[in-house]
């Protein structure tokens, strides 16, 4: 019964939270002041999903893996080349002759195969470096992702990759409404917050709290380290898919190694171990790196003073200096290891209610 309480709150919930929505795409204007929170949504809702699947591993597994801007790489090429409409691609292709792919599929399906491109990916180079440990783990996949950034720009790679040219001209539903990335996001993240809750997930945790004793006990270590990297993985794939939507093309080179550690910053300040505190902290880092700090670029006169340090640049070391302050006073992140739940406030209500009727404090 109390199950499926949680169950019709967390609906409603959902329900309202995409008619919110809704009501600000209908309502806020592309040139209006409110427009960039718009932007802060949907990119925030897209890192959300790719921090949460690092966090799968670094929080969850103890894998220390940097090679997550590799794999959303790998799904946002795969999305472009598989969806652009085939009148499109001699335009695209204009130096390769349209390419060696002629056909396109729907957008769904191409975001589910650039989850299945990068989680091959993730199994074949999974064989090798799951046998390294700690930093020479994160110095594999770094530079595996920093590899593939350079494959996919060869020339000889263009037919398909289109080289150092940036793919475009594919469906772009995360760019034009907020609902999307925010649905597909949700519903990776739910996948993940299940298999987290399973046995898989609790295997993962013993592997990370003690690889002997977890061994011991009867887990195959290499199997589920294999596991988890490639699920991990394979979101991150749908993640890029998503961010090659919501910009509408697609070059190698953005996917760089500051990426990556944009993500890791993202789930440090959030939490590591928490799925929530990843979800805030990638709204959080948007909206101030992007939107509420704008204001610090702009050189401000207050009669015939002009306030010092507010250039083009400042934004940025305000950021940095807001991050030191929370990685020093929050050292396990905002949310630590805690994590957001329906019951959990349900259990709060009521525990109030019942100290109320009894006349104790709350």
């Amino acid at each position: 019964m109390k199950k499926k309480k949680e169950l019709v709150i967390s609906l409603v919930l959902i329900a309202v939270l995409i008619g919110i929505l809704r009501l600000m795409e209908i309502n806020i204007s592309p040139q209006s002041k409110w427009a960039m929170l718009m932007t802060v949504l949907k990119k925030g809702s897209i890192y959300a999903l790719v921090a949460v699947s690092m966090n799968l591993l670094n929080g969850f597994t103890g894998l220390f893996s940097l090679g997550q801007a590799g794999f959303m790489m790998i799904g946002a090429y795969t999305y472009a080349i598989f969806t652009i409409p085939a009148d499109q691609r001699e335009m695209v292709y204009m130096y390769y002759n349209g390419g060696i792919v002629k056909f396109a599929i729907p957008a769904i399906c191409g975001v589910l195969l650039a989850g299945v491109f990068a989680a091959f990916f993730a199994f074949l180079i999974g064989i090798p470096v799951l046998r390294l440990k700690s930093d020479y783990l994160a110095i594999a996949t770094l530079g595996f992702a920093e590899i593939m950034r350079a494959l996919f720009q060869w020339d000889t790679l263009g037919p398909l990759t289109n080289g150092s040219n940036m793919l475009r001209s594919y469906p772009t539903p995360a760019s034009a409404s907020v609902i999307y990335p925010f649905v597909v996001s949700g519903v990776c993240i739910a996948v993940i917050v299940l298999m987290i809750n399973s046995t898989y997930g609790r295997a993962f945790k013993a592997i990370r709290d003690d690889e002997i004793a977890a061994e011991a006990m009867g887990i195959n270590l290499a199997h589920h380290k294999r596991i988890a990297f490639t699920v991990s993985s394979f979101f991150a794939g749908i993640s890029g898919a998503l961010l090659a939507m919501f910009q509408t093309n697609v070059q190698a080179k953005s996917f760089n190694s500051a990426m990556t550690y944009e993500i890791l910053l993202i789930v440090v300040i959030g939490g590591i171990g928490s799925v929530t505190g990843s979800v805030i902290s990638s709204f959080l880092f948007i909206a101030c790196s992007e939107w509420l700090l704008r204001f610090l670029d702009e050189q401000h006169v207050i009669g015939e003073f002009t306030v010092p340090l507010m250039r083009s640049g400042f934004r940025k070391v305000v950021f940095s200096i807001i991050i030191m302050v929370i990685v020093l006073f929050f050292r396990q992140g905002i949310m630590g290891t805690r994590e957001f739940s329906i019951s959990g406030i349900l259990n709060k209500i009521s525990g109030r209610s019942r100290k109320a009727q009894k006349g104790e404090p709350k």
